[in-house]
């Protein structure tokens, strides 16, 4: 007989071993633990003596026979004297360590009440421990199973080792339970491992071990921590319907073929950072409870998520999806982080839930981003993300804000988002774009827009689903305005940028470039002048279209010590810069070109009313431009108001009637008087007609006030309005009076009718 050593060594075992077949090239021979009372070990006693051992031998005893060679007829033979009389194997200690069985080794149903040491062992024919219960510790560690290695429904009451073995057929530990340690750290499958419904109640370690072929743990459950960082799967790894009711680390680890883990549970840390996928990685309907953490993981085949739910924090930080990524009507409860992803190809968000916040902040979608009908209930951060070939986003829906600043979109897209809150700031557009936005307050700061991009808001719910497609829900947003509000366009280059049915009271254009080339369509609505009486002087605001800037102006101008504030002005936000009125008029100036090339005449109108307004306080103008502006101003609001210069034209009117009446008109019309002479009998007679000097009356005032002299004082105002001579006989007042109402009074009815078709010209 040999040892079950398969290659000599000069160093003894730390036994008394048997040393039978020693030679100068094996100087130890073999290492087989003699028998108690006898040299030799149990392979090598003489057939009397193994006779009489095995008598000695009774259920439940202790036995110690590492590195001993069993023939199939010894191993018999010795389970024989073991045997309870129903047939079952008892054992009490058993050493088996190093030892090698030649044939089938059958120890199905037996109990081992002490330690069970097979570590080492070499296992040639089928290896049967079905049904098996281990009482203490059973050591496999190193073991070799050249063919089938049954454990199925075996029961491991302690800690179960099998650290380093080599399954060269199948290992088949399905039903089993293990309520001690389960090592199979660093463990080699050549052929199918089956631990389907096998149960872990303390950690099961199967770290660093390598399956070949098919790995099967469906229906496992590990109650306890399971270890398979750094394990490779050659083969598929079967976890469908497995229960993780503590941490699973499957970092590292590499998959390369499918990956099964449809509907498993995960109560604990579920940890799979850095783990390589190369086939089918299957997570539908899975359950995380607990962190679901895949930082950096590769997954070069389809990645499906769909259905699975996240209870807990999900990371997926640096992870890269090469192929499609399917996360459809998956349920993120905790944070969703896929910051630093990159999708290679289909990224598939349709119908997932997000109730945490979702951050794709730096992710990567080389090919299309699928989030119909996604929903957000807090933020979701797409910051610095790169979208390459994505033509549509959307439509979602988002309690919170959508985040997308300094996000780059490199194909022609459409954006549908109902959100509170959408961030675009520094987000640049290198193709045409189109947002369509609901409820939205839009930020576009230093935005970059390389083509014509259309921002506009939906005014009804977008529609999702298959056929026939429904309204998104918008629970999140209920009670609010669906209208869109923009905050911002500071530092945009405005030439590409078009806004339809867009609410831009609260919008601050400082900043930006090319405004008069902005395109403002639709319902757009701009920010307006206080109501009602300003308490500080006795007249009304006249109510038009003004920018924020301006009331930021009027705010800060109107805040300073010892002077009141002006009621209704908006404060500046913190951030917002003090801009000089001549800035301010800057900005009325581009958009009014912008409002006129759009036909927009009545809006362009309040914004030259908001431009001569910054210009006549602006200080650095010269004192005689100012002094022609206020002027302009008080006269006929910049020739806008046409109630102010109907006004001054009554007025002036009035004024010069009462001058008429009381000092202008004669105190009676002046006759022609003929004068004659002749000079002498026979001669002609000479004949002069003149009319007397219109003489002033000298009557008391109120005798001067009469309906005839009234009438003739209008007939005077009326034809001077219309630049016309009344023909009227006049006192010296009356015609400097009727000169100088020539001159001003038809202006102010040119300033009347000027204010009016301001506001009606098309």
């Amino acid at each position: 007989m040999t040892s079950g050593t398969s290659v000599p060594s000069s160093t003894p075992p730390r036994w008394r071993h048997c040393g039978q077949g020693s030679s100068l090239t094996d100087p130890v021979g073999c290492r087989g633990i003699g028998v108690v009372g006898h040299a030799a070990c149990l392979a090598h006693l003489p057939e009397a003596e193994l006779t009489v051992y095995l008598a000695t031998l009774s259920p439940g005893a202790d036995i110690d026979h590492r590195s001993t060679t069993f023939t199939p007829d010894l191993l018999v033979r010795l389970l024989n004297a073991l045997r309870h009389a129903t047939g079952r194997l008892h054992f009490g200690a058993a050493q088996f360590g190093r030892a090698t069985f030649t044939g089938r080794a059958w120890f199905g149903e037996a109990t081992f009440t002490g330690h069970a040491g097979f570590g080492g062992a070499t296992f040639t024919g089928h290896a049967g421990f079905g049904g098996a219960t281990f009482n203490s510790d059973a050591r496999f560690g190193g073991a070799t199973f050249n063919s089938d290695a049954r454990f199925g429904g075996a029961t491991f009451n302690s800690d179960a080792g099998f650290g380093g073995a080599t399954f060269n057929s199948d290992a088949r530990f399905g039903g089993a339970t293990f309520t001690g340690h389960a090592g199979f750290g660093g463990a080699t499958f050549n052929s199918d491992a089956r631990f389907g419904g096998a149960t872990f109640n303390s950690d099961a370690r199967f770290g660093g071990a390598t399956f070949n072929s098919d790995a099967g743990f469906g229906g496992a459950t590990f109650n306890s921590d399971a270890g398979f960082s750094g394990a490779t799967f050659i083969g598929p790894a079967e976890f469908r319907g497995a229960t993780f009711n503590s941490d699973a680390w499957f970092g590292e680890a590499t998959f390369n073929s499918a990956a099964w883990f449809g509907g498993a549970t995960f109560t604990g840390r579920a940890w799979f950072g850095e783990a390589t996928f190369t086939g089918r990685a299957w997570f539908g309907e899975a359950t995380f409870t607990g962190h679901a953490g895949f930082r950096a993981a590769t997954f070069n085949s389809d990645a499906m998520f769909r259905g699975a739910t996240f209870n807990s924090v999900a990371r997926f930080r640096g992870a890269t999806f090469n192929s499609d990524a399917g996360f459809d009507e998956a349920t993120f409860t905790g944070r969703a982080g896929f910051d630093g992803a990159t999708f290679n190809s289909d990224a598939r968000f349709g119908e997932a839930t997000f109730t945490g916040r979702a951050g794709f902040r730096r992710a990567t979608f080389t090919g299309p981003a699928g989030f119909r009908g996604a929903k957000f209930t807090s933020d979701a951060g797409f910051n610095e993300a790169q979208f390459e070939k994505v033509s549509h986003v959307g439509p979602l829906v988002c309690g919170g804000r959508v985040v997308l600043d300094g996000a780059v979109f490199q194909e022609p897209v459409t954006v549908e988002i109902a959100a509170r809150r959408v961030s675009c700031a520094r987000t640049r557009w290198a193709a045409t774009a189109t947002l369509h936005l609901r409820y939205a307050e839009l930020d576009l700061r230093d935005a970059v827009f390389e083509y014509p991009v259309l921002v506009a808001a939906r005014p009804d719910p977008f529609r999702h689903g298959s056929e026939p497609p429904g309204p998104l829900p918008e629970v999140w947003l209920f009670g609010l305005d669906p209208g869109v509000r923009l905050v911002s366009v500071g530092g945009v280059d405005a030439a590409h940028l078009a806004l339809h049915d867009i609410d831009l009271s609260g919008c601050r254009f400082a900043g930006a470039v090319h405004l008069d080339q902005l395109k403002v369509d639709g319902w757009c609505t701009f920010a307006t002048t206080p109501t009602g009486w300003d308490h500080r002087f006795p007249w009304r605001w006249s109510r038009r279209n003004t920018l924020p800037e301006e009331h930021h102006w009027r705010a800060r101008t109107n805040s300073r010590p010892g002077r009141p504030a002006a009621r209704g002005w908006t404060a500046p936000p913190e951030d917002a810069p003090a801009l000089k009125p001549a800035a301010v008029a800057a900005l009325y100036r581009q958009l009014r070109k912008s409002l006129e090339d759009g036909k927009n005449e009545p809006d362009a109108a309040d914004f030259y009313y908001g431009e001569c307004e910054m210009r006549r306080h602006d200080t650095l103008r010269p004192f005689g431009e100012r002094v022609l502006l206020i002027l302009y101003w008080a006269l006929s609001g910049y020739g806008l108001r046409a109630t102010r210069a109907l006004s001054w034209l009554v007025a002036a009117m009035a004024a010069t009637i009462t001058v008429m009446v009381l000092w202008g008109l004669p105190a009676n019309d002046p006759k022609p008087q003929t004068t004659g002479q002749q000079v002498g009998a026979g001669q002609d007679l000479t004949l002069t007609t003149e009319t007397p000097a219109p003489r002033n009356p000298t009557d008391a005032l109120s005798e001067r006030v009469t309906t005839e002299r009234f009438e003739k004082g209008l007939r005077v105002v009326i034809n001077s309005v219309v630049f016309r001579s009344s023909g009227q006989d006049l006192t010296t007042v009356g015609t400097y009076a009727e000169m100088t109402s020539r001159l001003t009074e038809p202006v102010l009815l040119g300033l009347s009718v000027l204010a009016v078709r301001s506001r009606v010209k098309r």
